[in-house]
């Protein structure tokens, strides 16, 4: 939304003896998304026409509308600031509203003076309002008490940055990423608490993933029992405990009769342990790595930051397995070229932070192509990264920074923090996935809210139709 930082206007208002019958003034504006939201904020009025896209589609309007009184409030906006002006007091208002205001229509409201009443000093003004094709949208008169007194003077005016915040509707936006795509068998691994149960039920009803629940069986229908969890449709294989669950699990993925691999309410490491196995695992010649997706309302690309969950201290080597699992994966949710930043704490290359020696050299390897498919730069402090002004403030010439996709973390401790404060700061919709393996593996936190968990089955979904495409050919 634009904003105005200390904007100087010169308000004048026009008092009842400067008004002559006949004069008129006007104001033009266009409908934005965020006018929409913002209204329905501030009246509470969800109109299912106004706010729905799906509804307004159905019928008589086809797209978005404003709300009514949008329109009818611009009329009190010109009265108020305009024309009078400053002091200005409306007493009666009626409005007729000819037809719906879409997105993107600029409305042009005309006020005209006339009628004045001298023994109270109020005017009565004709109110009308047309869109970009010369087309009435409201018309009526307002009644108002003219000002008395003259106003005339250079103002500041403020107006402070309003972000409506439609984390839902990006989590919409990625469930649809899945529609009409094949369930992907999922090998849940011990899922014996209400929310390690609930996140995968709720991925089956959405239609992601087909869940096979290993564990013990009368433990994970005990918990769907006292919560409330639909187990209707979905398999259940009996394992003895969590490690025999995680065992089972693994197995069930090696045998093909599972495409993706989720963590249950075992212990990360139980279950990575089997994964790594080298006899029973799920191991590739690839390094196994951790990426979060963030889709950050501030931040105009998707962000996927790695290695923030697997990897403590990562050589040169496996950063680089750390990169291409990235690479591959920003491919398959449909960034062509992912624009990779090696971060670390300045962008100069200094001998004595070893991040900085890594991110040139994997510069460098990308140029050579031993890292393909990404553009990558580095190093860059995480506001290069993400911000043009902060990399032009630094002369920093770079098709990556300010635009990066991939932010490559030196460390774990630095990327897990990176990756919760835009989480619970930043507000951003978060998924998780493990790469690497021999199929995506849905690695959960406990505080994960179960939004998180069908967000990350919705990756793991992604890649897994990947993986068949692949073999398919």
């Amino acid at each position: 939304m634009q904003h105005h930082h200390g904007e100087q206007r010169h308000v004048v208002n026009k008092t009842f003896d400067e008004i002559p019958i006949g004069e008129s003034a006007s104001l033009t504006k266009t409908l934005m998304p965020e006018d929409v939201k913002l209204f329905a904020v501030l009246t509470g009025e969800i109109n299912p026409g106004v706010a729905n896209p799906e509804y307004s589609h159905s019928g008589l309007f086809r797209e978005v509308m404003a709300h009514g009184m949008w329109s009818g409030s611009l009329i009190s906006t010109i009265l108020g600031t305009q024309f009078p002006g400053p002091g200005t007091i409306l007493i009666d208002q009626s409005l007729h509203f000819a037809r719906p205001v879409n997105i993107g229509d600029t409305v042009t409201i005309t006020v005209t003076a006339k009628q004045k009443f001298a023994h109270n000093k109020h005017i009565l003004f004709d109110c009308a309002g047309t869109n970009q094709e010369g087309l009435e949208v409201v018309r009526g008169s307002a009644e108002v008490l003219a000002p008395s007194e003259k106003v005339s003077h250079l103002q500041e005016v403020y107006l402070p940055e309003i972000h409506i915040d439609d984390k839902h509707e990006r989590y919409t936006q990625l469930l649809q990423r899945v529609k009409g795509l094949e369930a992907i068998p999922t090998a849940v691994a011990h899922p014996c608490d209400r929310e390690s149960l609930k996140g995968p039920v709720q991925a089956f009803q959405a239609g992601i993933i087909e869940p096979i629940l290993v564990g013990p069986e009368n433990k994970i229908r005990a918990v769907a029992e006292e919560f409330g969890i639909d187990l209707h449709g979905i398999r259940i294989v009996h394992a003895a405990h969590s490690h025999d669950a995680a065992a089972l699990a693994v197995s069930l993925v090696r045998t093909g009769d599972a495409e993706a691999l989720m963590k249950g309410s075992l212990h990360t490491d139980e279950l990575m342990g089997e994964v790594v196995s080298r006899a029973a695992g799920l191991r590739t010649s690839r390094r196994i790595s951790h990426v979060f997706l963030m889709d950050v309302p501030t931040y105009h690309r998707p962000l996927l930051i790695t290695d923030a969950a697997i990897n403590i201290a990562p050589t040169l080597e496996e950063k680089v397995h750390i990169i291409q699992n990235a690479i591959d994966l920003a491919h398959v949710i449909g960034i062509p070229e992912p624009k990779v930043a090696i971060l670390s704490a300045v962008e100069t290359v200094n001998p004595k932070i070893q991040s900085t020696l890594d991110a040139a050299a994997l510069c460098k390897m990308a140029d050579r192509g031993q890292i393909k498919g990404g553009l990558l730069d580095g190093p860059l402090a995480f506001d290069n990264a993400v911000s043009i002004v902060a990399a032009k403030t630094k002369g920093i010439k770079s098709a990556v920074a300010g635009h990066a996709e991939i932010l490559v973390v030196p460390d774990l401790e630095s990327g897990n923090m990176v990756a919760k404060q835009l989480e619970y700061l930043a507000n951003a919709l978060t998924a998780g996935i493990v790469l690497g393996a021999k199929v995506p593996i849905v690695l959960t936190s406990r505080a994960d809210t179960a939004e998180t968990r069908t967000a990350s089955c919705v990756i793991a979904a992604l890649v897994a139709h990947a993986n068949r495409n692949k073999g398919a050919q």
